[in-house]
């Protein structure tokens, strides 16, 4: 590759952990050597939380013959897996760059993650309660309910997200502990880790026994998803050199991308073949999701990476994206909610828009009506239970506050370096870029 080939954010030499040459901008720093904005970690998680609005959606709208659709069902299963190695990397990334005693890291952790998780998890139940004919009026079962869902993560389908990235916050020191002390065997580490997740996914695919002592919730630990938890720690720790990598083999990963899409979509074939259902075929606990899934953290990073190296500040689409990364938690809390005042009971849309075109109006209606929601939350003082983020009307009168400070200053202020969304779901690494570079 020419020097004129070079991606940007690439620099000229390698640079050691934590010691970047000044005066070249690397994947994760400026070039003064300041932590640098992931723009393609935002990419990565609007692609991936607009997937997860598609696997929700398409489960509650496809017709059980209808084979385009679930095979795509099989493929958007990749989801869950996904966001587990991004919260890793996040989190491993952000603590690595800002170490903290965990009696600050997991107060604000657990307030931005555990409310919403409470919060949702009354209203999931507490709705079901007054549409049930045999429990509304019934408190005890109201209650006992909602006990249930905190304490196994069953209160609606997707909150059990927020169970296993609580899971993970615990785990922090363990985690880092763990990267920490195997650096230089890392490979070792990640093919360990891999085969015990294979091993495991095999087990809860095919050999139903060997998991029923977890009663079916095998999806609520964090063992389940331990390869990737893993790999997206060890990648934060490489950080620089694995954001570089994508960006010098982008058509590779890219095309490897591709390729494991096709052979994810050719086991779902042979599975159907050999007398599993449409759905069974592409469920998201068996080996094959856990290649895929790896394949397509890596692809939409390419893909991010690509937009981040030519991204221009203050572009609609720029806009539209931090938009996005900003308002994702919220729409993923949400949804749910949305898909089932559209399609409770018989429902009217339903009965006006046939199926397989009910799978796309569905995602649309409830893409907007999550943003609308959200957006409406984000104003009021329910904006952390609800959306997990503080209130921008409160936001608003601390920049009012910061403006008016900065302009009574005698000497002039330096402008904010760009930092990580608050993403409660993923991690966040705000206030990383002015209080890591002091």
């Amino acid at each position: 590759m020419s020097a004129g080939d070079r991606p940007s954010g690439v620099p000229t030499r390698v640079e050691q952990r934590g010691a970047p040459v000044r005066g070249e901008q690397t994947p994760t720093r400026t070039a003064e050597g300041k932590p640098r904005h992931l723009y393609e970690v935002d990419v990565l998680r609007i692609l991936t939380f607009a997937c997860v609005i598609g696997v929700h959606t398409t489960s509650h709208t496809v017709a059980t013959d209808d084979v385009p659709l679930n095979a795509l069902l099989g493929l958007l299963h990749f989801t869950r897996l996904v966001f587990f190695s991004l919260t890793a990397f996040v989190l491993v990334y952000s603590y690595t760059l800002r170490p903290r005693p965990m009696a600050q890291f997991w107060p604000k952790r657990f307030l931005l993650v555990g409310v919403p998780y409470l919060a949702w998890s009354f209203l999931y139940v507490g709705s079901s309660w007054l549409l049930g004919s045999t429990t509304r009026g019934d408190v005890p079962v109201l209650v006992r309910t909602y006990a249930e869902g905190i304490v196994t993560g069953v209160s609606w389908y997707h909150l059990y997200f927020l169970l296993v990235t609580m899971q993970v916050y615990l785990l922090l020191p363990v985690i880092a502990w763990l990267v920490r002390k195997t650096r230089g065997h890392h490979v070792t580490v990640l093919v360990l880790s891999l085969v015990v997740q294979l091993v495991v996914f095999a087990g809860y695919k095919y050999f139903p026994a060997s998991d029923a002592w977890l009663h079916g919730y095998q999806k609520q630990f964090f063992f389940s998803y331990v390869f990737f938890i893993v790999a997206g720690a060890v990648a934060a720790d490489h950080a620089d050199a694995f954001l570089r990598f994508i960006r010098v083999r982008r058509r590779a990963v890219l095309w490897g991308f591709v390729g494991v899409g096709v052979l994810t979509l050719a086991v779902w074939w042979l599975q159907v073949a050999l007398g599993q259902s449409l759905y069974a075929a592409g469920t998201p606990l068996q080996p094959i999701q856990v290649i895929w899934s790896a394949a397509v953290f890596v692809g939409f990073l390419a893909i991010g990476a690509r937009w981040a190296d030519r991204r221009r500040p203050g572009s609609p689409l720029a806009r539209v994206i931090d938009y996005g990364s900003d308002r994702s938690f919220g729409i993923f809390l949400s949804h749910p909610f949305m898909i089932w005042i559209l399609l409770y009971g018989d429902s009217w849309l339903g009965q006006v828009v046939p199926k397989p075109w009910l799978t796309l109006v569905t995602y649309v209606l409830v893409l907007v009506l999550s943003v609308a929601v959200t957006e409406l939350f984000r104003w009021t003082p329910l904006s952390v239970p609800l959306t997990g983020r503080p209130s921008l009307a409160s936001r608003g009168q601390r920049e009012a506050r910061a403006r008016k400070r900065a302009a009574a200053a005698p000497l002039p202020q330096r402008s904010p370096e760009p930092v990580e969304p608050d993403d409660a779901l993923v991690g966040e690494t705000d206030d990383v870029g002015r209080r890591a570079a002091r």
